[in-house]
């Protein structure tokens, strides 16, 4: 399959590559970039492991084809740190405890960023329906909620 020249817009940050259109964003950012804070947990869209930002927006990028993202704003968790500084949803999450194994923190995080950014001060009803989609393996959901709700009192 001939490859497409496609421009991303990651992190602030412009990439042009060639890859294949049938590539997935979660693959090209994973194997192409070395962002490899998304996760491919179950490839189906089930999980929220590879939750990033697109416009804001929480999507699944394992069922997000690359090509179909160009020049929109396409945030990971990499990118959340502004000037070294972790955002408050990230250090909200260190603060409480709501890092167990970590693998779906990335997810959670984006998912609570978005929400956070919409909403200002969701309800833990939002919160859990946000992060519903977003599924952790240790059951570390009460810590996270927790974590979510410490950002949107302060």
């Amino acid at each position: 399959m001939s490859k497409r020249k496609v421009v991303l817009n990651i992190n602030a940050e412009e990439y042009e590559l060639e890859i294949e259109p049938h590539r997935t964003l979660l693959e090209v950012l994973r194997e192409e970039l070395d962002l490899t804070g998304a996760k491919e947990g179950c490839g189906l869209g089930s999980c929220g492991a590879c939750t990033v930002l697109i416009d804001g927006e929480p999507i699944l990028s394992c069922l997000t084809l690359a090509v179909e993202v160009q020049r929109r704003e396409i945030v990971t968790i990499e990118g959340l740190c502004k000037d070294g500084d972790p955002d408050p949803v990230q250090r909200s999450f260190v603060e409480k405890g709501a890092i167990q194994c970590g693998f779906c923190t990335p997810g959670m995080i984006l998912s609570a960023k978005a929400l956070i950014d919409e909403k200002g001060s969701p309800s833990r009803e939002e919160i859990q329906e946000a992060l519903s989609g977003n599924l952790c393996r240790c059951t570390g959901y009460t810590k996270i909620i927790k974590a979510v709700e410490a950002v949107v009192k302060n």
